[in-house]
C-alpha cells in the first residue's frame, strides 16, 4: 500500500499511522524557511546548462520538523526556469528511503493521474451520486458505477487501438455508443442498421470485430 498526498496531509499523525501499519507514504511538504535554507545549501548552478534552458536538480536529506518526534527522509526538487536566476524548490517526505530523489518525485506526481481517474469516475459514471436516503442504496449505486468503469477500461485495453486508449468515456459515448440506427423487422429476424454516415464508423467496426474475436 502506498499513500500519496499533497501538503494538506503533511501531519505527524499521518506519518505515524503509516509507519505503525507498515504502509509506505510519499507526501508533499509545505515550504518554510528551514526547508528553503536546506535546499539553498544544495543548489549548484550547472556550467553545462544555458541560461535560456530550464535546469532541474534533485537532492535528498534527513530533516526533522519541530513537531516531528524523529528525523525523516526528505527529497528536494530544485528548478530554475529558463531565463530566471533563482531556483524554486519542492519538498516531499517519505519512508521510501531506497528511492533516488528523482524517482521519488516521479512517483509522487502520479498522484495527479490518480485524481484524473477519480474525476472521470465522477463525471463519466456518476460515482459520487449518493443522493439516496439509505446507505445501502448509495453503496449499490456506487458499485454499479465501479463495475461500469472497469468494463469500459477493460474494453479500452482489449478492443481499442493504442492511439485511442486514452479517450475518456464521454468521448467514447459520442463515437461508439450514441450512433444513429434503425430497427428493421424481417421475418423472424430483428436487425439494427447503423447509419452509413456515422463519422466514426471505421473505429466502431474495428472495436466490434475485436470484441467478437474474444473467446
Amino acid at each position: 500500500i502506498l499513500v500519496r498526498g499533497d501538503s494538506g496531509f503533511a501531519t505527524p499523525a499521518v506519518y505515524d499511522t503509516c509507519e505503525a501499519d507498515d504502509v509506505f507514504y510519499i507526501i508533499r511538504l509545505k515550504r518554510n524557511k528551514r526547508l528553503h535554507n536546506l535546499a539553498e545549501e544544495f543548489v549548484q548552478i550547472s556550467d553545462t546548462t544555458e541560461w535560456h534552458e530550464t535546469e532541474t536538480h534533485y537532492y535528498s536529506a534527513t530533516y526533522q520538523a519541530t513537531s516531528w518526534p524523529k528525523p525523516r527522509q526528505v527529497y528536494v526538487k530544485s528548478t530554475r526556469v529558463a531565463g530566471e536566476l533563482i531556483f524554486s524548490h519542492e519538498f516531499i517526505v517519505t519512508n521510501l528511503t531506497n528511492l533516488t530523489a528523482e524517482a521519488a518525485f516521479e512517483l509522487y506526481h502520479k498522484r495527479g493521474q490518480m485524481e484524473n481517474y477519480i474525476k472521470e469516475a465522477k463525471e463519466g459514471f456518476f460515482f459520487d451520486k449518493t443522493d439516496s436516503s439509505t446507505f445501502t442504496a448509495n453503496a449499490a449505486r456506487m458499485m454499479v458505477s465501479v463495475l461500469a468503469y472497469n468494463i469500459i477500461n477493460f474494453m479500452k485495453q482489449i478492443a481499442l487501438p493504442k492511439t485511442e486508449t486514452g479517450l475518456r468515456v464521454s468521448t467514447l459515448r459520442i463515437r461508439l455508443f450514441k450512433v444513429a440506427a434503425r430497427v428493421v423487422f424481417t421475418g423472424r429476424r430483428i436487425q439494427l442498421r447503423l447509419s452509413s454516415h456515422h463519422v466514426y464508423h471505421r473505429l466502431f467496426y474495428q472495436v466490434l470485430q475485436r470484441i467478437q474475436a474474444i473467446k
